[in-house]
């Protein structure tokens, strides 16, 4: 065979082999990058998803399924006493940023109290706890990422009223990766 022949030959067979690889790369390439639209939002103070966790009362304002799971965002308007005992988050990190009131915040052992303005960090895998403290509610916006754990909080939320089984709680929880420590 000819050079000039074996070279037409070479690349239609390539081209023959190739062609359904692109368009099914192509179809792939379409589909995961429509996944990933995130549309923008705005909003407003008195808009959200409310819930009730435990005492916790958040006002869900991003959730995973409008961040491309990235985040979940949320304002917290606690009660003084109010708080979640230690625990370790295996899945996402989280930032409190403290708006009205006190928070007792224990990060890793290490407890302080943080003010409107002050704001902290609990990486996963960091046990961490918080609690309101002093005479007024607290006001806290609180960001998990990636999202995911607003959907513990919407099964938390469905418990029946009054004091919290903390067996179902803690089952619950655990569907998530989170563990309660001593």
């Amino acid at each position: 065979m000819d050079r000039r022949k074996f070279i037409q030959t070479s690349v239609l067979s390539a081209v023959s082999v190739l062609m359904p690889a692109i368009a099914v790369s192509n179809q792939f390439f379409k589909k995961e990058s429509s996944l990933n639209v995130v549309n923008p939002k705005i909003i407003k103070e008195k808009e959200g998803e409310i819930l009730n966790v435990l005492g916790d009362i958040q006002t869900h304002k991003f959730a995973g399924n409008e961040t491309g799971n990235q985040i979940v965002d949320w304002v917290s308007d606690v009660e003084p006493g109010v708080g979640i005992p230690p625990h370790i988050h295996s899945q996402e990190d989280e930032i409190f940023r403290v708006i009205e009131g006190q928070v007792e915040m224990m990060i890793d052992g290490k407890t302080t109290v943080l003010q409107a303005g002050d704001t902290a960090f609990a990486p996963k895998n960091i046990v961490h706890a918080w609690k309101v403290v002093g005479t007024e509610k607290a006001k806290m916006i609180v960001s998990a990422f990636p999202a995911g754990i607003e959907i513990m909080f919407r099964e938390l939320a469905a418990l029946p009223p009054g004091p919290p089984d903390f067996e179902k709680v803690t089952k619950i929880c655990g569907k998530y990766g989170i563990t309660f420590v001593k």
